[in-house]
């Protein structure tokens, strides 16, 4: 159960989230929605107490487990394999490894009590479920899309799709009595999604998902806390169900700040006639005034923050050579065996290069070794003449946590601070927003300030992985459009299959063998799964 009471959020000195109190109770399945940058995500680390609230208190009882949208924490803070610290989410890993030292100890000294010691340590070993407990964890994953053989692999040399799936593995074998889930669906394929939708739908403690999959919305949860402009408004139902409400509401309150606006003019206008007339009249003029006073103090607001239409544009590229990129032979691995091999392929001045694979398949390395980030173990790769890079990686390595909104742009150009602000503005990241540490923007505000970089950057070849993860609506569409429309050359990685579709591939690049084809329809159904 977590129940917050008079609760008030603070991101970068900027409230998101005033005097909120409300409850979710073991059964409870809240789905937390909202735009891009309204809190949701902030909200959520304070419920998990990762971050201090600047105002009231939270209370839960029971274990907690929280799913946070950045999986790169995990490569540098865990050493183990991925099976232990999926284990380690009942503190299974530490108990065996504490089991084995104890058997040792009684093979050594097979005393009354080394045997006394290790036989308890057993059954408590055992209780926890410690002999089932791999076969749990494989089934878990095997449900979440994730190789069976990528369990044994260090957590680091995973990507970061499978560090997340890996993450929300641990999270749901831990057992917790509330889940707070930050876009669970991120990386997962429909198989994947399907199976996790099944587990929420099941699933018998407080849930509390912030999600921008649909499906998922109307088929896990039953109820809807709805935050924008630091207010959090409660709806019963689905997220379908919700819709519906909030447009209802929305028309009302339309109407009535209609209204209240019509009688406030009404009333100014009549006093204005009034005011330099007769003693009385202008006695009436000041009961009016008061009046006025009274109704613009307590006027209802108009809807705020209605989904705009994103008017965004990429510049066109400066011009190159015909062959923007040429790869030959590549090969990666990490300390193992290759992740991929014999990968050969070449994209041409304005082509739209597709690259599909399940998790794993290297569709991520592939890109870290086109963008220069990383060294191939094999092979060789060029970039044509006049070519550019941009690169947008799917775990905004590119966003410095201490540094500026604007200050990301001004390592990109050189352009006058106004227009700067002005393309964070096309991105809908607008006023004091600018100076705000990168850091503590939402998912979806890194995602297009990442993306904002790359129109700063001029570039004539775009890297892609994942553009469109963590995007409300409205900014999906609007980038995709943009994207869609932009002449230059992509090498894109992507699960999105309505960003696919209106991007319109002219090749595929199957990973992680490197076949390559020519791009048809039929690949759609593969997006979602690959």
């Amino acid at each position: 159960m977590l129940v917050a009471t008079n609760l008030s959020v603070e991101v970068g000195g900027r409230p998101t989230l005033a005097d909120a109190s409300f409850s979710v109770r073991a059964g409870d399945k809240v789905g937390l929605v909202g735009r891009n940058g309204a809190g949701k995500t902030s909200l959520l680390r304070v419920l998990s107490g990762e971050l201090a609230p600047a105002g009231g208190k939270v209370e839960t009882v029971g274990a907690v487990g929280f799913l946070t949208q950045d999986p790169r924490r995990l490569a540098t803070e865990v050493q183990a394999s991925g099976l232990a610290h999926v284990l380690s989410g009942r503190g299974l890993d530490e108990a065996a490894v504490r089991l084995e030292r104890l058997r040792a100890a009684m093979e050594a000294d097979p005393s009354e009590r080394a045997v006394h010691r290790y036989s308890r340590a057993e059954e408590r070993f055992a209780a926890a479920g410690g002999y089932s407990g791999e076969a749990q964890v494989r089934q878990l994953v095997a449900g979440l899309g994730l190789a069976d053989d990528r369990l044994d692999l260090p957590v680091g040399v995973l990507s970061g799709g499978e560090r997340r799936r890996l993450e929300l593995a641990r999270i749901l074998f831990a057992g917790s009595d509330v889940l707070l889930l930050d876009e669970p669906t991120n990386h997962l394929d429909s198989d994947a999604k399907a199976w996790l939708v099944s587990f929420l739908r099941s699933y018998r403690g407080a849930l509390l998902v912030v999600s921008h999959d649909i499906k998922l919305l109307d088929e896990s949860i039953t109820r809807v806390l709805h935050l924008d402009e630091g207010v959090l408004v409660e709806y019963k139902g689905t997220y379908t169900q919700y819709i519906d409400a909030r447009a209802r509401d929305e028309a009302r309150q339309a109407k009535v700040a209609e209204h209240q606006a019509a009688e406030i003019r009404r009333l100014s206008t009549l006093a204005a006639s009034m005011r330099h007339q007769t003693a009385k009249r202008a006695r009436v003029a000041k009961t009016l005034d008061k009046r006025v006073a009274r109704l613009q103090t307590g006027a209802v607001q108009g809807p705020s923050h209605r989904e705009r239409r994103y008017r965004i544009s990429f510049p066109p590229p400066p011009h190159c050579g015909r062959v923007v990129l040429e790869a030959d032979a590549l090969a990666k691995a990490y300390n193992g065996p290759p992740v991929f091999e014999d990968v050969t392929f070449a994209v041409e001045r304005g082509q739209r290069l597709l690259v599909m694979g399940l998790n794993g398949a290297g569709k991520t390395s592939l890109l870290r070794l086109l963008a220069g980030l990383s060294e191939p173990s094999a092979g060789a790769w060029r970039a044509g003449v006049g070519v550019s890079i941009g690169y947008y990686a799917q775990e905004h390595e590119g966003i410095i946590a201490g540094r500026t909104v604007v200050d990301h742009l001004r390592e990109q150009s050189s352009a006058p601070e106004a227009e700067l602000r002005g393309l964070l503005g096309m991105f809908g990241l607008v006023g004091d927003k600018a100076f705000q540490d990168a850091s503590t923007l939402s998912g979806g505000e890194k995602t297009k300030l990442a993306l904002a970089q790359l129109v700063a950057g001029r570039h004539n070849c775009l890297l892609l992985d994942e553009p469109t993860n963590n995007l409300d609506p409205p900014s999906r569409q609007g980038i995709g459009r943009a994207l869609s429309e932009w002449p230059g050359a992509m090498v894109v990685v992507s699960h999105d299959s309505g960003f696919v579709s209106e991007l319109a591939p002219d090749r595929v690049l199957l990973m992680p063998d490197g076949e390559e084809d020519a791009w048809s329809d039929d690949f759609l159904d593969l997006v979602s799964m690959a």
